[in-house]
């Protein structure tokens, strides 16, 4: 998540001005990097999401020894909040893939 978050800054902020600017990016290259950088955080997300899960199911099936308070909730709100993640970094890659014809016309 430490690479994700800059990355989502970066496009928010790119975004923002281009709106503002009324300025499109109308390169091909760019709006691949963008494409490609989208889909490699969304699936590395992904994983991060299932092994957060996964955690979290192991630590509450060893029991009490191995939840202390509200360990094992926190570990479900953070794998749900890491699907929640991946399923908007997707939404932004489909829609950015979407987006890439239209710069052939």
């Amino acid at each position: 998540m430490a690479v994700v978050t800059p990355w989502s800054i970066l496009l928010a902020l790119t975004d923002t001005y281009s709106v503002l600017v009324k300025l499109l990016p109308q390169e091909f290259r760019l709006l691949s990097i963008v494409v490609a950088g989208d889909f490699v955080l969304s699936f590395l997300s992904l994983g991060m999401a299932c092994s957060v899960a996964s955690a979290a199911e192991l630590l509450s099936s060893a029991g009490g020894q191995a939840c202390h308070g509200s360990l094992c909730n926190q570990y479900q709100v953070s794998a749900a909040l890491a699907f929640l993640c991946w399923f908007l970094l997707l939404a932004s890659a489909l829609f950015n893939f979407w987006s890439l014809p239209s710069l052939y016309y």
